[in-house]
């Protein structure tokens, strides 16, 4: 019987060497950095107005409704407002110039706002008045019919 021979193992083992190409890998991965980042900022950019819901406080006066309403970038001149017997509406919209600057960054854009306000009772529509300081709305809602103050009553606890 013949024997057959298997050829010798032999294990490769890679060491680092000084001359070894680590600069040029990691000189290869910041340029295919850089290349993603232009491909990426050559996009169009979309600019939709942003909607925002602001903030607002409802105060019942007895007489008179009274909304104080967060409108942070808008002129009083974009601002509309819709009143009903039982309802606000309020529209702000901001729009940003178009000028074609050289921008490092920009984060300022066009705004909007929207909020409607169901009241729990009837108002005067032709009476209510608005104005606008520093960012908020204030707006004065007479009532067809003031609520009566309620009558307090002390009560002993035991």
């Amino acid at each position: 019987m013949a024997k057959s021979k298997k050829p010798a193992k032999t294990s490769a083992i890679v060491t680092p060497s000084l001359t070894s190409n680590w600069f040029d890998i990691n000189k290869s991965i910041d340029n295919l950095r850089q290349e993603m980042e232009k491909v990426f900022l050559s996009f169009p950019s979309i600019s939709m107005p942003k909607m925002n819901h602001t903030s607002c406080d409802i105060i019942d006066e007895g007489n008179q409704f009274r909304v104080k309403m967060d409108t942070p970038g808008i002129q009083k001149n974009e601002i509309k407002l819709n009143v009903t017997e039982n309802s606000i509406e309020v529209t702000g919209e901001h729009k940003e110039e178009e000028k074609k600057k050289n921008y490092l960054r920009k984060e300022r854009h066009s705004m909007s706002y929207y909020q409607t306000i169901p009241l729990s009772e009837k108002i005067i529509p032709n009476k209510v008045k608005a104005k606008l300081t520093d960012g908020v709305l204030d707006i004065i809602l007479p009532k067809s019919k003031p609520t009566p103050t309620p009558k307090k009553k002390a009560v002993n606890v035991q």
